[in-house]
């Protein structure tokens, strides 16, 4: 039996325009379509929010924690459950938990997790991301340099076997750590390849583009700059119809430059899209946590480890959205599409992402100060 509800708002974006005083009905787990409340049937019942938006769910392809949970340090199925919990929150219902560079035991038992997220169902899991151990020491940034280390042949099957029950697999890497015949085999398989954390050139660049690699890792940071004689790592990324992730939070990357990557992109197939790179602070009062036997310290929104290195960001994808439409005074439909549609379609995922009929009905409630009031995940209310 189908169960129907309107939810009633003064303005609702679909993920490609705008519709005022619009009603978007669910069809039980799925968007049956958008109308004008005006030709709404008196019968159906429905949920008047009075002020605000509804926005597609954000995706977050780079989520490191949240509630009290590192991914790191609780490689489990109820760490991904409780960090998914955590961002559905602030309005994001499909994630990406991240393992960032560790060991070998420790990514083994994140893709085991992932694997029995994947069974189970979890609400918000989307796949996983391994960030590193596949990087370059020289912009390692907060990663553990003792388990930074060049891919081998069986690290290649292990991940191979991970895209086959997981599903969705980002893997960030560094062109001085693999080769352009692994990226090839890993990208076939339907892995996506995010480059970063390198200090390569274009002429490294370049093959493992050509091999498969689609996205960059939260652009300007932990890669190589663009130079005169010399790309770097970003102006391979600005230059190229790919996507690129970037970290929206008034620390790592300065307003000018990321409205410049907006720019750059503009005219290309990939686009910018927002990741929050988020620690486990995100939904609770915590001042510090321990990674790799470390310390991250978190100050003013501010994250790093205890020498001033930035570890991971103190923001959650509605956060990034506002700063992107208030600080950067992007039109608020683009900075909403880079928390959407544009990750969406960097990780290749399906029936996400918009409020097309058909999609799944995953949407967030923001206030006029795009404060996330409530999300909805597969119709259900979080």
């Amino acid at each position: 039996m189908s169960n129907i509800f309107a939810v009633l708002a003064p303005k609702i974006f679909d993920g490609h325009k705008w519709l005022e005083d619009a009603a978007l009905i669910i069809n039980d787990k799925h968007v049956e379509h958008i109308s004008p409340i005006s030709e709404l049937p008196q019968a159906i019942k429905s949920i008047d929010l009075g002020q605000g938006i509804i926005s597609p769910g954000f995706v977050d392809l780079q989520v490191n924690g949240g509630g009290g949970v590192l991914l790191n340090n609780d490689p489990s199925v109820d760490g991904i459950r409780k960090i998914c919990a955590a961002h559905a929150q602030f309005g994001t219902t499909s994630l990406f938990p991240t393992l960032i560079t560790d060991s070998n035991d420790v990514r083994n038992a994140a893709i085991t997790a992932s694997i029995e997220a994947r069974k189970q169902n979890i609400t918000g899991f989307a796949g996983l991301h391994l960030e590193g151990p596949h990087i370059c020491v020289a912009r390692k940034g907060a990663h553990d340099k003792k388990y930074i280390r060049p891919m081998l042949d069986e690290d290649v099957e292990i991940l191979l076997a991970a895209q086959s029950s997981i599903l969705s697999v980002i893997v960030t890497l560094a062109a001085e750590s693999v080769t352009p015949k692994q990226v090839e085999a890993l990208s076939a398989a339907g892995i996506k390849i995010s480059l970063g954390h390198c200090d390569a050139g274009i002429d490294q660049i370049n093959p493992l583009l050509d091999a498969g690699a689609s996205m960059f890792t939260h652009l300007f940071n932990a890669m190589s700059q663009m130079r005169a004689r010399e790309p770097g790592m970003v102006g391979v990324a600005l230059g190229t119809n790919s996507y690129a992730s970037i970290i929206a939070d008034g620390y790592h990357v300065h307003p000018q430059s990321i409205a410049n990557a907006i720019a750059a992109k503009k005219a290309q197939n990939g686009k910018v899209f927002l990741i929050s790179d988020a620690m486990s602070f995100i939904g609770t009062n915590a001042q510090e946590l321990v990674l790799n036997n470390r310390k991250i310290l978190r100050h003013d929104g501010r994250l790093s480890l205890e020498d001033g290195t930035l570890a991971g960001a103190d923001i959650e994808m509605a956060s990034a959205v506002r700063y992107m439409h208030q600080q950067i005074h992007l039109e608020l439909a683009e900075a909403l599409r880079m928390a959407t549609i544009y990750p969406r379609s960097a990780a290749g995922l399906d029936n996400i992402g918009d409020l097309l009929p058909g999609s799944r009905a995953d949407f967030v409630w923001l206030d006029d100060n795009l404060t996330a009031q409530a999300t909805w995940i597969e119709g259900q209310k979080i």
